[in-house]
């Protein structure tokens, strides 16, 4: 029976300039127009930044990747908190419904992101009578320095361990392969979001439900600790 939610924030949350700034950053390093929404998806989400550098890079062919990937994820940061300041950070309507609901049903919610601007970003949504959507959450483990990256699921064990909830009673909500294989690694079950017409590959990555939208997620199996789809 699940009885605790970890939340992936990039995709799932938050529409954020992740994929944009890793995309525009590339100037000098490889072609920005090769650097397609499903290589992001496949190769980079999830990733810690000097992992997701190295990996955008070898996926472009680009010589000498692991060397060039610090001064290409430097890069990529400036260009993120430029978007970022700019006001290129949105919620998804449906995943604050989400939350909101699932808060109401009692459950212990934790944040885990390897980007160490998602508490930031999530500090700046409002979700009234003075709460942000970080306050929504009971433990907040974005932007841990962790040892390994996702497909470990060390991240996730972090959140679960900050919870007080074992991993088998954790669902983690994820946007990315990545983030799919990490939640089961861990001996969770996994929620992938699929906003981008990507549900193959979170099936692939062993996702023990996936939705477009997660007001297609049915709350009365939420309460009951089951995932299930809503039905019409």
């Amino acid at each position: 029976m699940l009885t605790a939610a970890i939340f992936d924030v990039d995709g799932v949350l938050l529409e954020s300039p992740h994929q944009q700034a890793w995309r525009e950053s590339l100037q000098g390093f490889a072609d920005p127009e090769r650097f397609t929404t499903a290589m992001y998806q496949a190769t980079v989400a999830g990733k810690p930044r000097l992992a997701g550098a190295v990996a955008a890079l070898e996926a472009l062919g680009v010589p000498d990747a692991e060397g060039r990937a610090p001064a290409y994820a430097e890069k990529k940061q400036r260009r993120l908190l430029e978007l970022v300041q700019a006001g290129g950070v949105t919620a998804f309507p449906d995943a604050l419904r989400f939350v909101r609901a699932v808060r109401a049903l009692g459950w212990p919610m934790a944040v885990a992101s390897s980007s160490k601007n998602a508490s930031a970003m999530m500090r700046a949504i409002p979700m009234g009578d003075g709460l942000s959507l970080l306050d929504m959450f009971t433990a907040d483990a974005c932007g841990r320095d962790v040892a390994h990256g996702k497909p470990d699921p060390e991240i996730f064990l972090v959140a679960a361990t900050e919870l007080g909830i074992e991993p088998a009673r954790c669902v983690v909500i994820e946007d990315a392969p990545a983030g799919i294989e990490a939640a089961r690694a861990g001996g969770m079950a996994g929620l992938g979001v699929a906003r981008l017409d990507d549900a193959a590959g979170l099936w692939a990555a062993g996702a023990n439900l996936v939705v477009t939208s997660l007001d297609d997620v049915a709350l009365d199996a939420w309460a009951e600790g089951r995932l299930s789809p809503r039905t019409a």
